[in-house]
């Protein structure tokens, strides 16, 4: 009589079970897994923006009655975005400095703690740091050093001189 598969009946055990049996290998360590391209850096090819000297900025704003605000807000973001891929970019960023400047004192440093945030990093401004501007007078002054401080520090972590 043939063989049947009874489903009752014992199977027999596997290999490694067996006396004398060899046991199979261990299953190969899985790869390290790539850090991300922004750990170490910017990725190859991307853009990498300007330093600006912050004392330098608050003496162009001035001189200029707040024109320079206006064009430090577009290279900043037009900056970010080139780098990042992500984020408003110059001529929003411009549009909404001139029409609605106190949105932009909120959306800068969370656009700035993004670019850290993409790097595994903690950010060292948010747009918490947009309430610095309502304090009269200084307010204003530790929002610009504080934001435009975090962002060349980051362009000087990619490789920015300056």
């Amino acid at each position: 009589m043939s063989e049947v598969n009874d489903p009752l009946s014992t199977p027999e055990p596997p290999a490694a079970a067996q006396p004398g049996a060899v046991p199979p290998p261990p299953p190969p360590a899985p790869s390290a897994v790539p850090a991300p391209a922004y750990a170490a850096g910017a990725p190859t090819g991307t853009p990498i923006g300007q330093i600006r000297g912050t004392g330098m900025c608050i003496l162009l704003e001035i001189v200029t009655l707040g024109i320079y605000g206006l064009y430090w807000f577009y290279k900043t973001h037009d900056e970010m975005k080139a780098h990042s891929g992500t984020g408003l970019g110059g001529p929003v960023a411009l549009i909404l400095g001139f029409f609605v400047s106190i949105v932009m004192v909120f959306v800068t440093p969370n656009e700035v703690g993004g670019l850290y945030e993409r790097r595994g990093q903690a950010k060292p401004v948010s747009a918490v740091t947009g309430l610095w501007v309502l304090l009269p007078l200084i307010g204003s002054i530790i929002w610009f050093v504080k934001t435009n401080g975090a962002l060349n520090d980051y362009w000087r972590s990619v490789g920015a001189q300056g």
